[in-house]
């Protein structure tokens, strides 16, 4: 599927985390005034590239961090001048909401708590980030907008839905961004754009704010460049919100133990005929055991079953429940393909949306099991990569593709990251997918971390610093700026 002969570019910029922001912020050494200059600087230089829908103009986001330079006791806040980037699914007060659908937006009331959480610790909210229409799609090209390509270059996708988030934090605009993942939205792009893409388990962080694509699988998920990153910011977003009715407290802390990984065979994994991805997976499976892991052999048939299910039965139709009025009155303003989609759903009989709910129990009820021989299972984050060019030519295939070891996460209950694991030998992103059982998200990313070889201190050290830092910087703190 790939293009043997494309030159690709050099990946993934090299911007501060959200660790090296904070120590030169606390320290005096660069200010948060000086870190949103050199975003909107960023910005302005890569231009409208389809990474940002709505950007917070310089002269507001200026402002902001001057306001925030003036509180008292500012710099003990545990994101202080930390800047970031929210997927426009999700609501920010007094910004437009647009879906990537100009004539569905409208200009939100309130903050969604995830968000209010990051300002209430003194992030800098950047703007908002482009992605497929309605959150339907894995490719990044359903779009009026400019279509956002990978940072590899070569006319590579970007991967969606979430693609302006990943791009924004590979190219060093933000650290972090807060994004979603149904299908494999956050770990896509994620992939295609060699960074890190964690899906947490649903329900540990609040998705009331967010415009729903798939109620029932939604998750708000989170796009950093390493695994210290995502705990410091999950330790401020992880909250049991009593507005959503899939929230639920966070899971066990990894006791410590090694970690058994389940590798289905070689020959049970598809890369559609891209050698190069082929043995790049390969050679990272044969330096896992040298990593600490007892590697044991499972299979993926039930988790392949499970993903089948999104796309071929009925939980398409439930995109008309939040879309179908939009869908009737305004069909012209949708995407043609994303249009099809939901269109499709509508051949959907309650039967047959229950004997789908049977048989995708029988599969988790045989997944669960299977949780008692391994933690944690790795395969592909994606099989191929594509070219805009080859997604336009054939948008349903080539997405389904993208989707082939994402599809199942969310139906599955299951928690995921994506692990930028360098390049193949000519040039392509390579990512490593990482999947747990709900609530198993602890040892989740202590195995990624030892993936990629990082020092990691864990949720309790993330959540005491900054249960002390929300102490000390005393509980005034300000709303998101209304942008006219």
């Amino acid at each position: 599927m790939s293009d043997q002969g494309a030159r690709y570019g050099p990946g993934p910029s090299d911007g501060p985390s959200v660790a090296d922001l904070l120590t030169a912020h606390r320290a005096g050494a660069v200010t948060p005034t000086a870190t949103v200059t050199r975003v909107a600087d960023l910005i302005d230089q890569h231009g409208d590239d389809g990474t940002w829908i709505t950007p917070v103009p310089r002269a507001e986001l200026l402002a902001a961090a001057a306001e925030l330079e003036r509180r008292p006791n500012a710099r003990a806040l545990p994101l202080f001048g930390v800047p970031f980037g929210v997927k426009d699914s999700i609501d920010v007060a007094g910004q437009p909401t647009t879906l990537a659908c100009p004539d569905y937006a409208y200009i939100a009331e309130e903050t969604a708590p995830v968000v209010q959480r990051l300002l209430d610790a003194g992030a800098l909210y950047v703007g908002k980030t482009a992605l497929d229409q309605f959150a339907t799609g894995l490719n990044g090209t359903r779009t009026p907008y400019p279509i956002p390509r990978s940072v590899y270059g070569a006319d590579m996708i970007c991967g969606g839905s979430s693609s302006g988030s990943a791009r924004a934090v590979a190219l060093g605009e933000v650290p972090f961004c807060v994004a979603t993942d149904t299908a494999g939205s956050g770990r896509v792009p994620a992939a295609l754009n060699g960074i890190i893409g964690w899906k947490p388990s649903r329900g540990m962080i609040s998705a009331v704010g967010l415009v729903p694509a798939c109620k029932s699988l939604d998750c708000i998920t989170m796009m950093a460049r390493t695994v210290d990153d995502l705990d410091r910011v999950f330790a401020i977003v992880n909250d049991v919100d009593v507005d959503d009715p899939w929230a639920r407290p966070r899971g066990p802390e990894f006791d410590g133990g090694r970690l058994r990984i389940g590798l289905p065979p070689l020959a049970d994994l598809e890369f559609f005929g891209d050698t190069a991805q082929q043995r790049a997976h390969e050679s990272i499976r044969d330096t896992l055991p040298g990593m600490g892991f007892r590697c044991v052999e499972t299979t993926l048939e039930p988790f392949l079953a499970a993903g089948e299910l999104l796309y071929q039965g009925p939980w398409v139709a439930e995109r008309l429940v939040e879309f179908g009025d939009f869908l009737a009155d305004h069909p012209t303003s949708i995407v043609p393909v994303v249009r099809e989609i939901f269109t499709g759903g509508r051949a959907y009989s309650a039967v047959d949306t229950f004997r789908a709910q049977h048989r995708l129990q029988e599969l988790r009820a045989r997944v669960g099991r299977m949780w008692a021989d391994m933690d944690v299972l790795a395969v592909p984050t994606i099989g191929t990569t594509f070219t805009v060019e080859q997604v336009l030519a054939d948008p349903i295939v080539c997405n389904t593709i993208l989707g082939t070891y994402t599809h199942f996460g969310n139906l599955l209950d299951l928690t995921g990251i994506a692990i930028p694991m360098g390049t193949t030998t000519d040039g392509r992103p390579v990512s490593l997918m990482l999947l747990g059982p709900a609530l198993s998200d602890d040892a989740l990313l202590t195995a990624a971390a030892r993936v990629l070889d990082e020092h990691r201190s864990g949720w309790s050290t993330a959540a005491q610093s900054n249960s002390l830092s929300l102490s000390s910087a005393g509980s005034s703190h300000p709303q998101v700026r209304t942008i006219a």
